[in-house]
């Protein structure tokens, strides 16, 4: 396993990261008790450190496995651990057992700390913006937290990127703690993200860490042509429509061609799209998992990377569509063109 640095922070975290959402069966597809232990120990094994969870992940199940597990690995000072708080845990409690508010965060906090059996969480993430907290109420609510040292740095996750931007604008303001981490779908059949989230994250230093790298499965190849007894595609449509389905085809040749598995070609495009790239990867069973993982020792070529480009490729809209046109383009730089080489490559 190879590691790098998290956002701006002197935090080294593996490449790849395990999510654990699989930890618990109460959502009807996940690994069991015995399972997730396994898991567990093999990322271990496997040199990875970096562990992602949320107190909504299988209704709190995937905390209370993973309290057990890192107190009986005894690796606590080593494990970088990340949870997150915002959604509801339990539908017969109160109105204030969900939302980005303090409230909810100090409730929140507390309850993970005592599923997850430690002192301190590493990475502290909102989980998803609900338009009605003032930033203000959050950042300075986790910087209370981090003050009190139960947990050391935050993130954020599942939030538009102007948000982000002046939330983390505010914080330098103010001089409490920045995000460094953001949380977002990002895969060859989502990069809706590259129009805003990525190219802000890039800019603030954050690192991105991306969620569904194989886009739910899809990307293996294994609903290629998967019909209903009605002769129709599933339920999981917008991940098997025709374009999507063409994506995963590319990805199934070139993993071919490089002797790999479909899966690993997926991850290892988005560890390859930027330095600050972090996947995280589920799994339910250990094969999966250590399938996964060998996407660090794969590289795509340049040739591949531009086949998955074109297969992959998304209109970004305006305004980059309409700033990178020549007649602009003209414009902006006295007519001189090659005269300026921007920075933004996606213009």
């Amino acid at each position: 396993m190879k590691y790098k640095l998290l956002g701006k922070s002197g935090l080294r975290v593996s490449e790849i990261c395990l999510g654990t959402m699989t930890f618990g069966e109460e959502w009807g597809w996940g690994a069991n008790y015995d399972e997730s232990k396994k898991l567990f120990f093999t990322y271990l094994e496997q040199g990875g450190n970096f562990i992602d969870t949320a107190n909504r992940y299988t209704e709190g199940t995937s905390e209370k496995f993973l309290g057990e597990f890192i107190k009986e690995s005894k690796q606590r000072n080593e494990i970088v651990l990340a949870t997150k708080y915002s959604l509801i845990t339990d539908r017969s409690s109160g109105i204030n057992q969900s939302g980005n508010h303090k409230k909810n965060m100090v409730q929140s906090v507390e309850d993970s700390l005592k599923r997850l059996q430690t002192d301190y969480i590493d990475i502290y993430y909102l989980h998803a913006w609900d338009f009605t907290t003032s930033m203000e109420e959050v950042l300075r609510a986790m910087d209370d937290l981090i003050t009190q040292g139960k947990i050391l740095y935050i993130g954020i996750s599942d939030t538009p990127a102007w948000i982000v931007s002046r939330a983390n604008a505010i914080a330098e303001l103010k001089n409490w703690t920045t995000f460094i981490a953001l949380q977002i779908e990002y895969s060859l059949m989502q990069r809706s993200v590259e129009r805003e989230l990525i190219p802000m994250a890039e800019a603030l230093e954050m690192s991105i860490v991306g969620w569904a790298p194989i886009a739910g499965g899809a990307l293996t190849g294994k609903y290629l042509q998967q019909e209903t007894k009605s002769n129709r595609l599933s339920e999981k449509s917008v991940r098997l429509s025709e374009a999507k389905q063409n994506i995963s085809k590319e990805v199934v040749k070139i993993a071919q061609q490089m002797n790999c598995s479909p899966a690993q070609v997926a991850i290892a495009w988005v560890l390859q799209r930027g330095k600050n790239n972090i996947p995280i990867v589920g799994a339910r069973n250990v094969s999966q998992l250590l399938d996964n993982l060998n996407a660090s020792n794969i590289t795509i070529s340049d040739e591949h990377m531009q086949y998955l480009e074109e297969a992959s490729k998304i209109e970004l809209g305006f305004p980059h569509e309409f700033l990178k046109g020549e007649g602009v383009q003209d414009i902006l730089f006295s007519g001189k063109k090659g005269a300026l080489t921007l920075q933004n490559k996606r213009f």
